[in-house]
């Protein structure tokens, strides 16, 4: 069994218009803006990543914007919601919050005996806010938000697939254990995690497959510390006959890729070096940075690139 898995790292979604999506993230929920960089394979597209003050894995919501892009159509074989941590008793505040801001979509329920506040993305993506108790996390102070209320960062993720038993039995394999079920839903949890440790797996054996599209979860990240864990985690999957991609150096982080039995894209990202790499902490994600092979053509990139004002 895998042991070197944290939580998440982040989540990757696709999106239509940068502005928009900027806005939406930055001032609506009120997230830091901790890189503007570009798509590693598509360099026209942006790459925006969003969290808390440092850009903490386990915080970090990255989109990639593509401004033609047809709208996903959700079902099988894909995350469906991702789960935001908020301070204990700040749900009314949220709500009233998200009312003003004309986010659609709001709807309260429990899961797991926890409260939830689902609501729309920008591009009808699915997410939740889900009030934690014992989370020492700092959201990110910003504007009418304090840190009492902030997004703490992630609490996880569901994922929606026809055959939960192989999905669950990899995420065990990943270090996770089963700790709950109700309906067709069961929720998987990593003990001592970064806080961003629940996976719930939602059986749908009836859907049709999903269509990736904006408002698509691209692949969702798992944490862990270092390359050398990294490493461990890679030569694991391999053993047990999963294809997994080398290693390839996201400039912020390290990553790996490989295809679950769900359908799902599964990565496994380094904690190290961090959004701070070639920014001071206190202009995250303000100047477009690019990977050092752009560098050279940085004039027409920003001609192509759809200009985001603050």
């Amino acid at each position: 069994m895998i042991t070197q898995i944290k939580g998440l790292h982040h989540v990757t979604s696709m999106a239509g218009q940068a502005q928009q999506n900027s806005d939406f993230f930055t001032k609506k929920l009120g997230l830091r803006r901790v890189k503007k960089t570009v798509n590693f394979d598509a360099p026209d597209v942006y790459h925006l990543y969003y969290g808390d003050e440092f850009g903490t894995p386990g915080s970090v919501m990255t989109y990639f914007p593509f401004p033609n892009i047809a709208q996903g159509r959700q079902g099988a074989g894909e995350v469906g919601d991702t789960y935001f941590s908020v301070p204990k008793g700040t749900m009314d505040f949220w709500k009233d919050r998200l009312v003003a801001q004309g986010v659609t979509g709001l709807s309260e329920s429990e899961i797991f005996g926890e409260k939830r506040l689902r609501f729309d993305g920008p591009d009808q993506d699915s997410f939740s806010l889900i009030e934690t108790d014992g989370d020492n996390r700092t959201g990110w102070q910003h504007g009418d938000i304090s840190a009492a209320e902030a997004i703490q960062g992630f609490r996880g993720a569901s994922l929606r697939v026809k055959d939960a038993a192989a999905t669950g039995e990899l995420l065990r394999y990943m270090g996770y254990e089963q700790i709950d079920s109700q309906a067709n839903h069961t929720r998987f949890a990593i003990a001592g995690g970064n806080g961003a440790d629940i996976i719930d797996v939602e059986a749908v054996p009836r859907a049709s497959d999903a269509r990736q599209g904006a408002g698509s979860v691209h692949h969702i990240a798992f944490a862990v510390e270092n390359r050398a864990a990294q490493l461990e985690v890679r030569k694991a999957l391999i053993d047990t006959g999963y294809q997994v991609t080398p290693v390839i150096d996201r400039d912020y982080f390290w990553a790996i890729y490989f295809r679950t039995p769900g359908g799902v894209l599964f990565e496994v990202a380094t904690n190290e070096p961090g959004f701070d790499r070639d920014e001071d902490l206190a202009h995250l994600g303000e100047s477009l940075k690019l990977p050092t092979r752009y560098e050279q053509h940085r004039q027409q990139i920003e001609q192509l690139l759809e200009p985001i004002t603050d």
